[in-house]
């Protein structure tokens, strides 16, 4: 009874938990919209079609930041699948990434306004540099919570967690990589990115030889980073 009791504690709490990391997900891609401008309807200025493609900054910006986004929400719901409680570490290291989260929408604003100018690889490296920390403290997050079983479920087995720990460490190497590569070209350092998370979102392509019973959604156990 006692036991009954903890489990259905521990679901409240990390249901709770996951509410406010939504929340702030929901927020954070929102924002990014903010940086598509609707053209001025002046008749001396360009057309709108040639003043839209002008913004193609823009869209490629947004595009890797809300991909990226997307497949973290996703698939920090599915991390916390195997989460059976929270307590007051896992509270601040999930805040730390949730931070790094907000700070997505402004990255993605200098990317998107300097891209095509002198300082475009500074702002590529910043750009990917945030969903390098995002990755990092992705990893603290996971790590604190699988790291001897300290917070997980009962019925999720050691070689579950430890499987999920092995691919959570190709994140930062991967957004290590986009980062240096902002140095050297801009632009294919973002469509690096986006291929990446393009990848992410296909289960057969990066979980092969999974097993359709061991997930419920596309990229169920499919860990960002």
């Amino acid at each position: 009874m006692a036991e009954s009791r903890r489990e259905s504690e521990g679901e409240r709490d990390t249901a709770r938990l996951e509410a406010f990391s939504d929340g702030v997900f929901a927020v954070a891609i929102t924002l990014l919209v903010l940086d598509l401008k609707v053209p001025p309807a002046d008749e001396a200025s360009k057309r709108l079609g040639t003043a839209m493609l002008d913004q193609w900054p823009a869209y490629l910006a947004y595009a890797g930041s809300f991909l990226s986004i997307l497949i973290m929400w996703v698939n920090h719901h599915q991390m916390f699948r195997h989460i059976g409680r929270v307590d007051h570490g896992l509270l601040i290291f999930n805040g730390l990434l949730l931070m790094a989260v907000t700070v997505a929408p402004f990255s993605t604003s200098v990317l998107s306004e300097h891209i095509t100018h002198r300082d475009e690889r500074t702002a590529a490296a910043l750009y990917s540099g945030t969903f390098l920390v995002i990755a990092l403290c992705w990893n603290l997050v996971w790590r604190y919570a699988a790291t001897g079983r300290r917070l997980a479920r009962a019925d999720v087995d050691d070689a579950t967690l430890a499987r999920l720990s092995r691919r959570n460490l190709v994140g930062p190497p991967t957004y290590l990589v986009a980062f240096v590569l902002a140095f050297v070209s801009p632009i294919a350092s973002v469509l690096f990115m986006i291929g990446c998370a393009a990848f992410w979102s296909v289960p057969s392509l990066s979980m092969p030889g999974r097993r359709s019973s061991e997930h419920g959604s596309i990229t169920a156990d499919s860990e960002f980073d």
